[in-house]
């Protein structure tokens, strides 16, 4: 070994013993920190158990929440259901009462209806029956006995004419249904069994002189109502001829007493030479209003003037905080947001179904058959969507 090397060696040797101290510096800073960074993983970790524990915690809290309000839920709907089924019954119940009182009267009805015909056509025939006696005198009072005996009476008139009103108003079906029923009582049964040949022949001509009565009854009837046709036509001709005449001596327009309101009042005379084509309400206003009216508009259409000119001067207020209208006083309701207690386990108030007191009061029908239960695979697809929809809302809470 030469000088030189002995003597680097010596140098060497000071300063490898003060990089081996600043090696055991840096190693022992790189262990402080890895105890650091450990403890605080240790830390993080034990939050974390924590916060899981918690979590875990609170779902179970809200599944039990959502199981207790799934079986109230299903509580309700079957009060729900039972009430619902109840109510259908009952109104079906009345529905057929109805129909049955409806029917009822409408058969009492038409018997009264076919008694008054018969009787009407009683007295008819009496009259016929009677002896003619040309030289006679007829009292009004006497008149109105007999137009009460034979059912023309005036009450009688009016009553047909509400009869009549009532008949326009009813349906094809309706209409139907009274002339079948009118036929069954009007046309009975012919009882021909066990008669003999002599029998059927003469019960066959009282058939037939019925039948020639009732059409010579149907062509007197429609020959009257065509004379009465040609009565009211003429008379209404008559009446319009005369509201004509009426009009045209007032100057006013020949249909103007014709229509179904009374004529207009004229504000001006008829005897001016040039004819006035203003309307009513063009003459009207010149009778209505006048110097007051236009002062008033005047008036107002200043205190607009001036109340915008004021506005436009002023500018924007701010709302004082007393103010309603005031922004701040307007509270927003986040629905995203939802606050459960601790203390109460039960905070969403469940909605309770309470049917009316008659109805628990009324004795319950006898049951029905049960309807069919909805399919398996349906009721888990409803329960799976209602725990998700809970779930994202859970998330988002």
């Amino acid at each position: 070994m030469s000088d030189y090397d002995s003597a680097r060696r010596a140098s060497c040797r000071p300063e490898s013993k003060t990089m081996s101290e600043a090696e055991m510096i840096m190693e022992e800073k790189l262990r402080k920190k890895k105890e650091e960074e450990e403890e605080m993983w240790r830390e993080y970790i034990e939050q974390r158990k924590a916060q899981r524990a918690k979590e875990d915690e609170e779902l179970r809290r809200l599944k039990e929440r959502q199981a207790k309000r799934r079986a109230a839920r299903e509580q309700q709907e079957a009060a729900m259901m039972e009430y619902k089924r109840r109510s259908e019954e009952q109104r079906a119940r009345e529905v057929e009462e109805k129909k049955i009182k409806e029917a009822e009267a409408k058969r009492k009805r038409l018997e009264e209806a076919e008694k008054k015909r018969q009787a009407m056509q009683a007295a008819k025939e009496k009259k016929e029956m009677e002896p003619v006696r040309p030289n006679f005198s007829i009292n009004k009072k006497e008149a109105i006995d007999m137009g009460n005996a034979l059912g023309t009476s005036n009450l009688d008139k009016f009553a047909n004419i509400m009869h009549a009103r009532g008949e326009m108003g009813k349906t094809k079906e309706q209409l139907e249904e009274d002339k079948t029923t009118i036929l069954a009582m009007r046309v009975p049964p012919l009882q021909i069994e066990g008669l003999s040949a002599d029998e059927l022949k003469k019960r066959a001509k009282e058939l037939w002189e019925r039948i020639v009565s009732l059409e010579s009854d149907k062509y007197d009837l429609e020959d009257r109502q065509k004379r009465q046709d040609y009565d009211l036509k003429e008379l209404a001709e008559r009446q319009r001829q005369i509201n004509r005449n009426k009009a045209l001596k007032k100057g006013l327009d020949p249909e103007a007493l014709s229509g179904k309101y009374p004529p207009k009042i004229q504000v001006a005379s008829k005897y001016e030479r040039r004819t006035d084509r203003r309307t009513y309400e063009d003459k009207k206003e010149l009778f209505s209003g006048g110097f007051e009216a236009a002062y008033d508009a005047d008036l107002e259409k200043i205190w607009e003037e001036k109340m915008m000119a004021f506005k436009e001067r002023e500018g924007p207020k701010e709302l004082p905080k007393w103010d309603p209208e005031n922004p701040k006083n307007k509270q927003v309701y986040d629905r995203t947001r939802a606050d459960y207690d601790d203390d109460d386990e039960d905070d969403i108030p469940v909605p309770v179904f309470k049917p009316p007191e008659d109805f628990m009061m009324t004795p319950a029908p006898p049951a029905r058959e049960p309807e069919p239960e909805p399919e398996a695979e349906e009721e888990e697809a409803e329960e799976e969507e209602a725990e998700e929809e809970e779930e994202e809302e859970e998330e988002e809470e």
